[in-house]
């Protein structure tokens, strides 16, 4: 299995590569630049080419993550500007560095729009930059938390979205197992359900990456916080096991976004490695 965790590029793209060999990771996940920014960057090539070396040399894979005042349901034009420019940097660093990608939060839904107006935006702005971006680098599309029903929460969002856009083939999905429980989506207990289903529709066919994350609190609760895989949390190890040794996931990368404070992510990637390695 392809076990790994977020890393700092405090030491550049090449610097988080090292990190995650010296942590014995297989994959890691960045930000590309500031993460409460979409500032675009001018970013330093040969760190990120030498990122890319690094990685292929020692079959570590990456993936890029955007920053937090990213939406793909912006509230305004001037917002909207910015994130369709920040993004196109985002994908310009990810495929620099030879990464996977660029994680996407679905968006969430403005309130004031039509259900299907909501959609209709953020159809608009993956194709806006999907039509500008000719790399490898996809985006990938990340399951929203939330309480049950709430926008972005389901596997036939995700795989409908990706068929209507204009470049489809651009576009991946990222699972996130505490979203997932959050909203009911993945209770623990009905995993082979939701597999069957994830196959019948083509989501799991287009799955590129899983943030590996634990609940702090029981599933359907609509909460977003996360505990280390094994231990404190309300997702038992049992089920974990049951989703980690799917055929389908043993060439996806697993990426923990674990609080640290609880348990290092090196120490987690060990216990993982010694469980399902």
């Amino acid at each position: 299995m392809r076990f790994g965790c977020h890393i700092s590029i405090r030491e550049g793209y090449l610097g988080a590569a090292k990190k995650a060999f010296q942590m014995n990771a297989a994959a890691f996940q960045y930000f590309p630049k500031n993460p409460r920014s979409l500032i675009v960057k001018d970013f330093n090539k040969e760190d990120a080419a030498l990122c890319k070396a690094f990685c292929e040399e020692n079959a570590i894979q990456s993936v890029s993550h955007s920053p937090y005042p990213t939406s793909l349901t912006p509230h305004n034009e001037e917002k909207r500007d910015q994130v369709i420019r920040s993004l196109l940097n985002d994908l310009a660093i990810a495929e620099a560095c030879g990464s996977i990608g660029v994680v996407v939060h679905f968006g969430k839904r403005i309130s004031r729009l039509p259900l299907i107006e909501n959609y209709q935006l953020l159809l608009d702005m993956l194709n806006e930059v999907l039509n500008q971006w000719e790399g490898s680098a996809k985006i990938l599309l990340e399951n929203n938390a939330g309480l049950p029903g709430v926008f972005g929460t389901t596997l036939e969002e995700l795989v409908q979205i990706r068929k209507l856009c204009e470049h489809p083939e651009k576009i991946g999905f990222c699972f996130d197992t505490c979203h997932a429980f959050s909203c009911g989506l993945w209770d623990g207990g009905n995993w082979r359900e939701l597999m069957k289903k994830g196959r019948e529709i083509g989501y799991f066919a287009e799955l590129e990456l899983i943030h590996l994350n634990n609940s702090k609190y029981a599933a359907r609760l609509g909460k977003d916080r996360h505990a280390p895989i094994i231990g404190s949390g309300y997702i038992k190890e049992s089920q974990f096991d049951q989703l980690i040794k799917t055929p389908h996931f043993k060439n996806i990368p697993f990426i923990l976004e674990t609080p640290k404070e609880e348990l290092s992510h090196s120490k987690e990637i060990q216990l993982l490695q010694e469980r399902w390695g």
